[in-house]
């Protein structure tokens, strides 16, 4: 297990990773380049514009559930200084191993006076009831899709667990046993159940959100406008997202996600119109968080600059 477990955070084995990724994407495009290349030429402007703005929204929501969390466990932070810190850190998710965005928010919020620890809590509760929610949303799509649902019946078992640990009972056990096993001191403040409902609140926001993203662009390439289409979308989005971060090995889940979203659509589109829809999400995606980072770096710069004025 040590030598496998060695093996997954070796450099090597992730790049090698990337190029396979990269690699499949390119024989899907190939082999499908007869259905893909109409596709993306009838996908319309519009429908890509707005898109890219729904996932600007998501990506907000998102925001909105981590600065609750932070909130319940002591850290009120403004909505500005929210903005710096969760969408200059969320880089992390492109560097392969699945935890340096979690990292770069622990020392950003140091720098304005919370402690690691309770960064390093309220990021990975976050994470958890991002998960959770996104399992959530992709209960409709099980049900509407019944047996046809690659890995259906592992949602029914994983589901309830996820569930039980976001109880704050659980949850703040298992953040003391963590706490202790990285040896760093208890956390001061436990979560309730008001900022943890209020952090899957804006959560559940944002998978509709981000579900929508999705089915605007399934619109543009000839997805059925209908409520089973969307509800099918939006789980199968939600499935992917958490398979792309299960996966550790994966930057931002890259591949992987794109994968396990063109087998949940299997059926709904042509293949060519699948991975037209997957790769173009991944672009927006890309686009989103790249947009809202830079604008998170241009507001911190200010700030420092205005506080260095004023010093």
């Amino acid at each position: 297990m040590s030598r496998l477990l060695n093996a997954l955070r070796s450099r090597w084995v992730r790049a090698g990773f990337v190029v396979v990724a990269l690699a499949a994407a390119v024989y899907a495009i190939v082999r499908d380049r007869h259905q893909i290349f109409p596709a993306l030429a009838s996908l319309p402007l519009a429908n890509v514009l707005l898109a890219l703005a729904v996932n600007v929204v998501y990506l907000l929501f998102t925001m909105a559930s981590w600065r609750a969390v932070l909130a319940d466990l002591g850290s009120l932070l403004g909505v500005s200084e929210s903005f710096e810190v969760f969408f200059v850190s969320q880089l992390g998710k492109y560097v392969p191993g699945g935890v340096w965005n979690v990292v770069a928010a622990s020392e950003l919020g140091k720098d304005r006076a919370i402690p690691r620890r309770r960064s390093l809590g309220a990021m990975a509760v976050a994470l958890l009831v991002s998960i959770t929610a996104g399992l959530v949303v992709a209960v409709p799509m099980i049900l509407l899709r019944g047996g046809a649902t690659p890995g259906g019946t592992w949602l029914w078992l994983i589901l309830p667990v996820a569930i039980a640990l976001l109880t704050p009972p659980v949850l703040n056990r298992v953040l003391a046993v963590a706490m202790r096993l990285l040896r760093r001191d208890p956390l001061e403040h436990a979560l309730t159940v008001r900022g943890t409902s209020i952090a899957a609140g804006w959560a559940l926001l944002g998978w509709v959100a981000v579900g929508l993203q999705t089915w605007v662009l399934g619109l543009g390439l000839g997805l059925p406008a209908s409520a089973s289409s969307f509800v099918v979308v939006a789980g199968a989005y939600s499935v992917a997202w958490v398979v792309g971060f299960v996966v550790v090995i994966a930057p931002a889940g890259l591949g992987v996600r794109e994968v396990a979203l063109g087998a949940l659509l299997t059926g709904w589109l042509p293949a060519g119109s699948v991975v037209v829809l997957v790769l173009v999400a991944r672009v927006l995606q890309t686009v989103a968080d790249f947009l809202m980072a830079g604008l998170a770096y241009a507001l911190s710069r200010r700030t420092l600059g205005r506080a260095h004025d004023g010093g």
